[in-house]
């Protein structure tokens, strides 16, 4: 295989809704199968009255901090403001004020707009924020903050706003824009079906909303207790940061992540991550490695059909092991006996073209055939 393509044999779900294709080609390109469903869609409130009143409200008196909580947010206050023709304006009260931006992302649209934000937390977390501002001596001190429209990460920074009022300051909350669920669900409902049934290796997640909105989309359609289950199992959680993750973390969920919140940083980790986990094993002098869709023998692609793939599943499960006869008949499309698992067997290794790497025992079942060990 080659080692540019390290996902090769993977199926990944994506359900950012921004950048998703960017995402999905550095995907693709080292390998993997890609199936994209949104799990959100962004509303902006370009034409909301409230948005409009609480920006000229800063234009006219700015107050003392302004706290960014995303980059897409603050983008789309700035791109509003334009548009009411108050760009100018809005951007001059910014400038007077003391900037805090959340994490990088919020950060890099601060600069953008050719501000410079004063204090951004390392962790990127809506706790040290509140942190830096109660050490700053806050008590009688006017602070925006600007607000997600989202569970999750949208009740942290309400919490923050509520912590920041009983340390003494006057608060501004400001509604950015909102979160909402995709217009056609259908794709979400495929995805949700793919984690279920262990269709997917892994899946991609680039903000908290987005893991919220899976979680209730599926414990709507009844497929909660199954996604958890999976997650916890067999599919990979992938999560940009901690704070995308935390959604999972609250049920028992294991999560990965990149050590920076980054996008590139993510595709990166996937691609090390999943090959790391695959189940690898020595059988009759060749290295299997058993991934979603596919086994590669000694780096080379061998594409089997659903049931050969279940069996060879079931097999690594427990290499080595006598798997018996019913549980792998079991495992296989109903209709048939103990013949429909000798000819899925023996397709197995035609698949493989290793005639000796699945081991009959006879009376018993089936086993693959583990090099010794010293």
């Amino acid at each position: 295989m080659d080692d540019a393509k390290p996902l090769t044999g993977f199926t990944i779900g994506v359900t950012a809704s921004r950048r998703a294709e960017e995402f999905a080609t550095f995907l693709t390109r080292r390998g993997a199968t890609v199936i994209h469903a949104p799990a959100i869609r962004i509303i902006p409130l370009s034409d909301d009255t409230e948005l409009r009143r609480m920006t000229r409200q800063i234009i006219d008196n700015p107050p003392e901090f302004v706290v960014v909580t995303t980059g897409i947010g603050f983008r789309g206050w700035m791109e509003a403001a334009a548009g009411w023709g108050e760009g100018n304006a809005f951007k001059q009260a910014l400038a007077s004020t003391r900037l805090l931006a959340r994490g990088t992302k919020a950060k890099g649209a601060v600069r953008a707009a050719e501000l410079c934000e004063e204090w951004s937390p390392v962790s990127e977390t809506t706790a040290e924020v509140l942190d830096h501002l109660v050490a700053q001596g806050i008590e009688g001190k006017r602070i925006a903050v600007q607000l997600h429209g989202a569970p999750t990460e949208g009740k942290a920074v309400a919490d923050l706003c509520d912590l920041l009022g009983c340390a003494g300051a006057d608060v501004i909350a400001v509604p950015v824009y909102r979160w909402m669920p995709p217009e056609d669900q259908a794709p979400m409902d495929r995805m949700i079906d793919l984690i279920a049934t262990r269709a997917l290796d892994a899946v991609s997640f680039t903000s908290a909303p987005a893991v919220a909105a899976l979680l209730a989309r599926a414990k709507v359609t009844g497929m909660l207790e199954p996604i958890l289950h999976s997650f916890r199992n067999h599919v990979l959680a992938a999560c940009i940061g901690p704070v995308t993750s935390v959604p999972f973390t609250q049920l028992e969920v294991p999560t990965t992540g990149p050590e920076r919140p980054r996008l590139g940083e993510l595709v990166w980790h996937i691609a090390d991550e999943l090959p790391r986990r695959a189940n690898s094993v020595q059988v009759g002098g060749r290295k299997f490695s058993i991934r979603g869709s596919c086994v590669l023998v000694d780096g080379e692609v061998r594409r089997l059909p659903p049931a050969s793939m279940t069996l060879i599943r079931i097999l690594g499960a427990r290499p080595g092991r006598v798997v018996p006869r019913e549980e792998l008949l079991s495992a296989l499309p109903r209709g048939g006996g103990t013949h429909a698992v000798e000819v899925a067997v023996a397709r197995l290794r035609a698949s493989l073209r290793a005639p000796y790497a699945v081991q009959t025992v006879y009376k018993r079942g089936y086993r693959l055939a583990l090099d010794p060990v010293d």
